[in-house]
């Protein structure tokens, strides 16, 4: 089997990594890809977000099956273009995209279907009806939201009126954000803890990936600016069983069913964003891919041939038997550029990959990375993902650090705390 993979983040390192695995596959293209994904696939250089040279790319290489990782060329249509010219490919359409292209469409279709999710205080088109709307507010924090894709950084928790405003006048006035900040909503913060709980569905039927959960704020204890994600881990423990049927029963299910009843079958994989309220599971957000760093965690646990599953998910006939977990836990200790999720500087020397990638258990994943010669370097925000497995979220924590230690580039940084709080304790369960 001959696979493209769509993307150049550790996300899909972390797929690249697993799909070599596979007995069944033969070849595999990246595009982009990054150094690291360059030990398992051969890299070719296409913008990810470029539908038209991606379906280039497609028609010369040929690939049995593509899989697209990051949300951009589903959002520009890259599913519904593959689907035209009957080629396999596991990704949502653009229309399903939506759910992650555009907030509003995602809150409308919760409120639509009666999905649990945040009090909504109002969507606005200009600045000054969202400089009005803040009077509405019950309750500060207020959580802000710009409407199209902002690579990270359109969601801000305004903790008073003054910086509400502040970030209106950035993302409406300014026009910080481009497009994707032509239209905000305003809705309450949610209290509680947060888990990512992803599905992979071929329209009709879905399985459930391991649960994850996600350290979003750039320093330890949560402070700081949120970032795309500083790690992540999962375990066993995680999600009592109670309380994931209840998920599945409130939010899946009710997504699944909202999807068809709206014309829309999604394929591929399901991101929600959920927080655990004292009053029960509410929807945060849609991503309409695997998350990242969740992804890394994921793939660390997969116990069966991810090729052939994603073969029969493109297929239309998913068999969530064949999902099979490695016991215990795993965790992705993210490491960034200084500076990062401001300002940060790239070209960046990287020692100690061998000596890293040596410890037991732990693997090594690229995000913004490059070959220069003979050295890799920095190219990115978040630089690599240490990913590790153990029997217990403890040992799989230790292997991390221990390998994490011995990585080293002028400004790194990374969080000493991931997995530290790994306990669900505002479950409404």
């Amino acid at each position: 089997m001959k696979i493209l993979l769509i993307g150049g983040g550790g996300r899909e390192h972390a797929l690249a990594w697993k799909l070599r695995q596979s007995a069944r596959v033969e070849k595999i293209w990246c595009a982009p890809g990054n150094a690291g994904i360059a030990a398992e696939a051969e890299c070719v250089n296409v913008d990810s977000g470029d539908v038209a040279a991606l379906i280039a790319l497609a028609e010369k290489i040929k690939p049995d099956l593509t899989i697209v990782g990051p949300e951009l060329p589903l959002v520009n249509g890259i599913a519904d273009a593959f689907a035209l010219r009957k080629w396999p490919i596991v990704g949502p359409s653009q229309q399903a995209a939506q759910l992650e292209g555009s907030k509003i469409f995602s809150k409308e279709f919760l409120q639509r279907h009666n999905i649990p999710t945040a009090e909504m205080y109002g969507m606005f088109d200009s600045a000054q009806g969202a400089y009005a709307g803040l009077q509405s507010v019950k309750k500060w924090p207020v959580v802000i939201k710009a409407d199209g894709l902002c690579a990270g950084k359109g969601v801000f928790l305004a903790p008073d009126q003054s910086a509400a405003k502040e970030f209106i006048a950035r993302v409406m006035e300014k026009q910080e954000l481009g497009a994707g900040g032509a239209r905000i909503l305003l809705e309450e913060t949610l209290e509680g803890e947060e888990l990512s709980f992803i599905i992979l569905t071929d329209g009709e039927r879905y399985a459930s990936l391991v649960p994850t959960r996600d350290h979003k704020r750039v320093f330890d204890g949560n402070q700081g600016p949120n970032t795309g994600g500083m790690g992540a881990y999962s375990s066993d423990d995680l999600l009592p069983s109670s309380l994931r049927e209840r998920i599945v029963a409130e939010i899946v299910e009710p997504t699944l069913h909202g999807l068809a009843a709206d014309g829309i079958r999604y394929l591929g994989f399901l991101y929600i964003g959920i927080m655990l309220t004292k009053s029960g599971p509410k929807v945060l957000e849609f991503n309409c891919r695997l998350g990242d760093p969740e992804t890394q965690a994921i793939m660390a646990r997969v116990d069966f041939d991810l090729a052939e599953v994603l073969v029969e998910v493109a297929a239309r006939r998913i068999d969530a038997s064949k999902l099979k977990w490695k016991p215990g836990a795993s965790v992705c200790v993210v490491l960034t550029s200084g500076g990062y999720p401001g300002a940060f500087e790239t070209g960046k020397t990287i020692y100690g990959l061998e000596g890293a990638g040596k410890v037991a258990g732990v693997t090594v994943l690229h995000a913004g990375t490059k070959r220069d010669g003979d050295k890799i370097v920095t190219n990115g925000g978040r630089v690599l993902g240490v990913t590790a497995a153990g029997v217990s979220l403890d040992e799989a924590v230790v292997k991390a650090y221990q390998a994490a230690q011995l990585i080293d580039f002028d400004g790194a940084h990374y969080r000493k705390d991931i997995g530290a709080h790994a306990s669900v304790r505002a479950a409404g369960d």
